[in-house]
């Protein structure tokens, strides 16, 4: 359902919309995923790759190939495409856009805080943040010792302030009550994702409503699970869950009382959406969620191509990236471990 936003949608990102259609269109498919998984080595592996988009980003790589250049090299084809696409974009285009970065901000956060408490090396650890998620000041991070310290030293100059200064409920740091913090964090920034795209109102709010309840959602079911078993109590777990999605707020209440995964899928089955995904999966297959998860993202993600006039293409383009990415690290993992059995277990097909 349009609104006005029909009448002047293009003046300002017209030119972008066509720009994000037409990288849709370098996309992966079925076809290439069939090549993909017939691959002997990482070698054969670039070979195929050079006739896609992320040629120019192999083509120089010397042998022997490594599991790791090849995500490296197509994760720069990604953040080219997004640069791109920020530095041509105006407002209120370009805080959507930023927006689609923070959660990167915050694993990267907590992969520097997790890695300085195990003494990892400051630099060691910049290398394996994600490149969408860097900021000027992210280094700074390996000195602090509490939640305060984090605030104060560096947060309050990032975009994250806001969702940190909800955070700090514990001075100490151990990894409990970080992975208590990136779960906080998260909840803080999907909810004023979804209030901002509210505001934009029209198509992209009717799309993204859709594609950020359907993540809160996600991240509902796997706090449950993963804290089947932990010190969590359900308060806690009740405070991690975003207040918006399908399952709030009575399928909250549901899934903080569960004890084990079929206890979950219960509550889950009560909601069509979800008894379809569930559906799909055994009892005892709880490791099979992720993929059907992933999958029902994709679905709707590419979905939201099929309208016109609205931010939600930039969004799932970014998302549909990802996931080819890590399609590529699977593939090339099996690949590179003799393991060609097991290479379409966690392949998610885009097209």
């Amino acid at each position: 359902m349009y609104g006005w936003e029909m009448l002047s949608f293009n003046i300002h990102d017209g030119f972008l919309e066509a720009i994000v259609r037409g990288n849709r269109s370098g996309l992966l498919t079925a076809a290439d995923y069939n090549n993909l998984c017939q691959c002997e080595t990482l070698d054969d592996i670039k070979m195929h790759l050079t006739a896609t988009e992320y040629g120019p980003y192999l083509q120089n790589e010397p042998s022997p190939l490594h599991t790791t250049t090849i995500v490296e090299k197509c994760t720069l084809k990604l953040v080219d495409d997004y640069k791109h696409m920020l530095c041509q974009a105006t407002e209120p285009l370009s805080t959507f856009l930023q927006y689609i970065t923070y959660g990167h901000m915050i694993d990267n956060v907590v992969l520097i805080v997790t890695g300085t408490l195990h003494e990892r090396d400051v630099n060691e650890l910049l290398e394996k943040c994600h490149p969408l998620g860097m900021f000027d000041s992210i280094a700074s991070l390996a000195v602090a010792q509490n939640m305060r310290e984090l605030y104060r030293l560096v947060l309050v100059d990032t975009p994250l302030a806001p969702y940190f200064s909800e955070c700090i409920t514990s001075e100490d740091l151990d990894d409990m009550n970080v992975e208590i913090m990136r779960n906080t964090l998260y909840k803080a920034y999907l909810e004023d994702f979804y209030k901002f795209c509210q505001k934009l109102g029209g198509a992209t709010a009717e799309i993204m409503c859709d594609l950020l309840s359907f993540e809160a959602d996600r991240r509902a079911v796997n706090i449950t699970i993963n804290s089947i078993g932990t010190e969590l109590t359900r308060d806690d777990r009740r405070k991690l869950y975003s207040n918006f999605g399908l399952l709030y707020p009575y399928g909250h209440e549901e899934l903080a009382v569960c004890e084990d995964v079929d206890q979950v899928r219960g509550a889950m089955e009560k909601y069509p959406p979800y008894q379809s995904i569930f559906s799909r999966i055994s009892y005892g297959e709880s490791q099979m969620l992720d993929k059907a998860f992933y999958e029902e993202e994709v679905r709707r993600l590419c979905l939201s191509f099929e309208q016109q006039f609205h931010y939600a293409v930039f969004f799932a383009y970014i998302r549909l990236r990802e996931q080819e990415i890590r399609n590529l690290m699977w593939i090339s993992e099996c690949v590179a471990q003799n393991q060609k059995n097991r290479v379409h277990d966690s392949v998610v097909f885009i097209f």
